[in-house]
């Protein structure tokens, strides 16, 4: 049967944690004297965003998280000892017995994946990619060692990390989580890194020691979805689920992971949150997991028959703790209705909450006392410290990997140098996403006490040696430099924002090619750097530049490009290239056109200079996008239309070329410069009601998008504001508006709507035949130079 597994043909594993007798016996006090509340209280964890001290104390929750674009106080740019605080205020809250419960201590979790990644201040590793690059699984054990006592430092216990997907196809936004393409590359990683965060199997107490609880994500085959579609389906077979996705679940079990996080994907048509084959059959009972399951974010609601309010489903499959950060009390309630019913069986749930408390027992939860008071707490020079930050520049130096060399490297130390490329001096970019915010947008080097970009270490290695280092984006020099170091790549994002169509840059992220072509036509040798979360065509740029380097995402430690790139007054490399490819390297735009560099691939500066075969070149300005774009460049998504409409539906005119008129003339559509020359469209419009649409044919589903803290974005510039306004989303029955502010604006500034909103409101977002609508009322004047889907507004509305 399609999407079940078969438990007996993959492989059986002996969970090493050691029962505690003292543990169990508590365990055993406790679920006598739980009342049915608390023990459901157990299940669910809420997001910051959406629950206070005074909810966890009143349903007695489990656990909250802190999503990427979550904070202490409404801000996730908090400083450290906001989040202390907020540790404080939650964990007394969750242990108050005035009510007569019996106070479980809450564990908070966090998406701690490259570093305590929410914090600023702290040490930024290299995604795990560029990790995998390195083929140092004791890198990875001190990189988990620094990653638990900085998390310490703050408060929190729970970081939902390793990430040990096996990505096979990286158009997928989350590519750059997954260690390596190769299973036994990324297996041979995580026993490292969950023995890094948790110590040994055998350690209890963890909270008594520098050690948080770990969590392999995201169980199974979130790197294995056909197309790379993130939270899509993966149709492979069985073997190849357990033989590539599988296998490394088999390490994390033999070092005692605490939590496994179940994916949103599917396989084979059956939502992994739901599949109970996989997580009960495979996960608990062949494998002999014994921490306790928690789902990603919503991803109950996905479930057939679920929706976000309501999943008894992914209970009964397995799941223990229900991550519904924004629906907690639904599912809450849900859980609670069904259970007074006898619709759930009691022994599922005091399972669950068994192996909560289990894991809450070996962690030391119960005799911790409350955060600030625990070791570690509040050392905030931990944050970021030195010997912290090199082994994060360790591992950079260890991540990157040489493509090609005409023998310009290693860099002269004591020459003028000249950095170019808009990534250069930007330490959010090469951090990419999951750093700061969700994405890693919206923050700049101001949030990055201590960290170093590229340019800044560039500039400490030949400066240190009596030469200079010249920072011009663009290329432009007064004084002819020695060498130039070009840095280029892809900017932060995460997942939702991260699915691509092809292995392309867009258009925009190609401009540094222009540069290398043309420091090279003055003689000058140019080394490219490449940020990156996955490998790409990039092939005009391996041809002219004289080196290529993959930095991947190096994270907060740019100084560690530099101590391979730049050599020693003798002319020798400090350190030298030992990075090797974790994946293989498209020779154009698709894997299916061609591998250039295979699975293992990396020259060091021991290897002889040979002959540069020239690349062959396309062009893939067309295939940069993904479907989240839905009007650009003057211009609907393909297979889109922009329409005008008035107040009946005969009343609309398809708008293809301009300047056109709508509404009997009362509508004029022109076009305005943005980013391109007539990259946007201008509507003025006489007066009465007006409305701007864009429709698809093909309905479409954002319904995944609506569950995390996606935004419908517009970017509009207004010369005369209407009397009134409103955007919103229509399906083929539903429509959704919010009101919007729309004043006069001397610039174009991009707007923000939750999808949450518009879904709040009556949209159907699961079928969407108008995904964006714009209505006006009374004279109007405005440009619309972009719609699309994201996190990153200059102004986000209201939902009134």
């Amino acid at each position: 049967m399609a999407g079940v597994a078969n438990p007996e043909i993959w492989p059986a594993y002996d969970y090493p944690v050691p029962l505690q007798p003292d543990d169990e016996a508590r365990i055993a006090e406790l679920l006598a004297r739980m009342t049915l509340e608390e023990k459901i209280g157990q299940l669910v964890q809420a997001d910051l965003c959406c629950v206070t001290p005074e909810d966890v104390r009143a349903y007695n929750l489990g656990s909250i998280l802190v999503g990427g674009n979550s904070g202490p106080n409404g801000n996730d740019l908090s400083p450290a000892p906001d989040w202390l605080k907020a540790a404080d205020d939650f964990y007394e809250a969750s242990v108050d017995t005035t009510d007569g419960g019996v106070g479980v201590p809450i564990v908070w979790g966090t998406d701690a994946v490259h570093g305590h990644s929410n914090i600023i201040g702290a040490t930024i590793f290299p995604h795990n990619i560029g990790l995998g690059a390195a083929r140092d699984p004791a890198l990875i054990e001190k990189i988990g060692e620094v990653t638990a006592k900085e998390i310490r430092v703050t408060g929190q216990e729970w970081t939902f990390a390793p990430t040990v997907a096996v990505p096979q196809d990286f158009r997928w936004g989350r590519a750059y989580e997954g260690y390596s393409s190769d299973p036994e590359l990324v297996a041979s990683y995580v026993g490292a890194m969950v023995r890094g965060l948790q110590g040994p199997p055998s350690n209890d107490n963890l909270l008594a020691g520098p050690y948080v609880i770990a969590s392999t994500k995201h169980f199974l085959a979130d790197g294995g979805t056909d197309n790379g579609v993130d939270q899509g389906d993966s149709s492979i077979s069985e073997e190849e689920l357990r033989d590539i996705h599988g296998l490394p679940y088999g390490p994390a079990i033999a070092e005692g992971v605490s939590t496994v996080m179940v994916s949103f994907s599917s396989w084979q048509g059956k939502k992994m949150t739901g599949n109970k084959s996989l997580v009960t059959g495979v996960l608990k009972d062949r494998m002999d997991f014994g921490g306790f399951v928690v789902s990603d974010w919503n991803a109950h609601g996905q479930v057939a028959g679920c929706t976000n309010e309501s999943c008894p489903q992914a209970l009964t499959a397995g799941i223990d703790m229900y991550m519904a950060p924004d629906t907690w009390k639904p599912i809450y309630e849900d859980l609670l209705a069904r259970a007074r019913a006898g619709t759930l069986p009691m022994t599922r749930i005091d399972d669950a909450v068994t192996q909560i408390l289990r894991v809450k027992g070996r962690l030391g939860l119960f005799e911790a006392g409350k955060p600030s008071d625990r070791p570690y707490s509040g050392e905030y020079e931990l944050l970021g410290a030195p010997e912290h930050r090199e082994v994060a520049r360790d591992a950079v130096r260890k991540s990157l990997v040489l493509l090609k060399n005409s023998g310009v490297l290693p860099l002269a130390p004591g020459g003028r140098l000249l950095v170019a490329g808009q990534g250069a001096d930007d330490i959010a970019r090469q951090s990419g996403g999951w750093t700061l915010t969700w994405q890693g947008t919206g923050v700049d080097n101001s949030h990055f006490p201590g960290a170093t970009s590229i340019f800044g270490g560039l500039s400490q290695a030949v400066e240190a040696a009596g030469g200079s280092a010249e920072l011009s984006p663009d290329g432009s020099f007064t004084t002819r430099p020695d060498a130039a170091v070009v840095v280029f790549g892809e900017t932060p994002y995460a997942e939702f924002q991260g699915d691509r169509a092809a292995l392309v840059l867009d258009p925009e992220l190609t401009t540094p090619f222009e540069t290398i072509e043309k420091l090279k036509a003055q003689g000058i040798p140019v080394v490219a750097v490449m940020i990156t979360g996955r490998p790409l065509y990039v092939n005009p740029a391996l041809n002219d530049a004289d080196a290529f380097v993959v930095a991947w995402l190096p994270g907060s430690e740019g100084g560690g490009i530099a101590d391979v790139l730049v050599g020693d007054r003798q002319g020798n490399p400090r350190y030298d290239f030992t990075g090797r490819l974790p994946a293989a390297w498209p020779l154009a735009t698709l894997m299916s056109d061609g591998t250039l560099y295979d699975y293992g691939y990396g020259l060091s500066y021991a290897d002889p200079i040979s002959q540069w075969a020239e690349l062959p070149e396309v062009d893939a300005s067309t295939l940069a996008g993904d479907s989240r774009l839905w009007f650009s460049a003057g211009s609907p998504a393909a297979r889109w239309s922009l329409l005008v409409a008035g107040e009946t539906t005969g009343d609309q005119t398809r708008i293809t070329t301009v300047p056109a008129e709508a509404l009997g003339g009362r509508a004029r559509v022109t076009a305005e410069n943005y980013l391109v020359q007539e990259g946007a469209r201008r509507f003025a419009i006489d007066g009465g009601m007006a409305s701007v649409q864009l429709r698809n044919f093909e309905p479409v589903d954002i319904n995944r998008e609506t569950n995390a803290d996606i935004l419908l974005l517009v970017t509009m510039k207004v010369w005369d504001a209407p009397d009134s306004a409103r955007i919103g989303a229509i399906g083929q029955d539903s429509r959704g508006f919010a009101d919007f502010a729309m004043p006069e604006t001397p610039d174009f500034v991009r707007y923000g709507i939750s999808l949450k909103c518009l879904r709040s409101k009556g949209a159907d977002v699961t079928s969407l035949t108008q995904p964006f609508v714009l209505q006006t009322e009374g004279a109007a004047d405005f440009a619309i130079g972009e719609v699309r889907l994201g996190t990153d507004a200059e102004v986000t509305l209201p939902c009134d």
